[in-house]
């Protein structure tokens, strides 16, 4: 079983209290490809393609031009990425044994990287997948991508007996897995908030429930798809009556 989660626009480049493994990110060609067009976006072009005050667009310059994909150095990515999803995650608390088999089994997908694993270095920056930047490639990130981050996850899964793939993402960052190219099943969990009368998905608590369910399986090391029904933190249960084969619904 294999884990995919969305990045996260905060960061936080202080380093883990213990010691952890430093790898390198998988896609490297790509992410040099892609920087040398970042390179030439000038603050005005950060602040209209992603929609960001002048403060951000500065930050975000001196980030693309500082970034080097040359160098094997940087934080590990789960630790790096700060926002609703790590903090259901929290990998900053997993111990060395947790955080190995976390690598084995979580991927997070990345508008700059492409597709990580939790100890890949990176270094600072914000792309998000959305973002329509022209490339070699076309007119946008996932005509970038196209289907290498799917044919990665393919090969990721497969070392796995269960060769599925958890989608655990947002809708804008799987839509850069090329559902043509997967050799592999999906299940897409979704996560609700019982209101009364109403039923709702509530954005920062469906991020924080995914980041949960990645945390659960990495504490319980379940490595098989049907684990993850018993999934019950912070009061979530599966509803087997509206769920199908391919998308599992989780409500508290």
């Amino acid at each position: 079983m294999l884990m995919v989660i969305s990045p996260a626009k905060a960061m936080n480049f202080v380093a883990a209290e213990r010691p952890l493994p430093l790898t390198t990110p998988a896609m490297k060609d790509d992410i040099a490809l892609l920087d040398a067009m970042t390179r030439k976006l000038r603050p005005r072009d950060l602040r209209r393609l992603m929609d960001i005050s002048d403060k951000l667009a500065d930050l975000n310059f001196e980030r693309f031009q500082a970034f080097d994909p040359s160098v094997e150095e940087g934080l590990q990515a789960a630790i790096a990425f700060n926002g609703d999803v790590y903090a259901g995650l929290s990998a900053r608390t997993l111990d060395a044994k947790a955080f190995a088999w976390a690598q084995d089994h979580l991927r997070i997908l990345s508008g700059l990287y492409g597709l990580l694993r939790p100890a890949d270095a990176i270094q600072p920056y914000r792309l998000e997948m959305g973002v329509r930047l022209k490339t070699p490639r076309g007119k946008t990130l996932y005509q970038f991508w196209g289907d290498r981050i799917a044919r990665v996850l393919n090969e990721a899964a497969g070392g796995h007996k269960d060769r599925t793939l958890v989608n655990l993402a947002s809708l804008e960052y799987f839509g850069a897995v090329d559902p043509a190219a997967l050799t592999i099943p999906v299940v897409t969990c979704k996560f609700f908030e019982d209101r009364g009368e109403v039923t709702k998905q509530i954005s920062f608590m469906a991020k924080k429930a995914r980041g949960l369910m990645a945390r659960y399986a990495i504490d319980g090391r379940i490595d098989r798809v049907e684990g993850l029904k018993d999934f019950n933190l912070e009061g979530y249960a599966f509803q087997k009556d509206r769920s199908s084969d391919r998308e599992w619904i989780f409500q508290r």
